[in-house]
């Protein structure tokens, strides 16, 4: 791990706690697995302000290219849940794709379980959306 943990801004980590809490309740077990695993990952997670947060760190709106040991690679930005959209590679962060990648950084490599099975995926590519505003967290 480039930076030695998972690197989060303040409002979106509060943010995070808030939806794992309440999507507890999701009925397919996988997700609820990949999304109790991220929610560990968050307690070691170093929290900082908007200002000090690498350019390279997975965050909500990001657009990350990643690529799979399986030989797929694909471009996705990660999303607040209403903001999803397939068909425009837009994926949440309740999916278990977006629990696995966010608060990482570009050249990461990650190790998570999908409802396809094990995979292992590395960070290609991180660039922030420049034409969405700041995430505006609903509090």
């Amino acid at each position: 791990m480039k930076y030695g943990s998972l690197i989060l801004e303040k409002k979106e980590y509060v943010y995070l706690k808030r939806i794992l809490n309440i999507s507890g309740y999701a009925e397919d077990v996988e997700i609820q697995n990949s999304l109790r695993r991220f929610s560990e990952e968050l307690k070691n997670a170093e929290i900082v302000d908007d200002a000090k947060i690498p350019k390279d760190v997975i965050r909500f709106n990001s657009k990350i290219r990643v690529s799979s040991e399986n030989g797929w690679e694909r471009t996705i930005q990660l999303v607040i849940p209403s903001e999803k959209d397939f068909k425009q590679n837009k994926i949440s962060i309740l999916t278990p794709m977006g629990a696995a990648l966010f608060g990482y950084s570009e050249g990461d490599s990650i190790v998570w379980d999908f409802p396809s099975g094990k995979q292992h995926l590395k960070i290609v590519a991180v660039t922030q959306d420049l034409t969405h505003k700041k995430i505006e967290i609903p509090i």
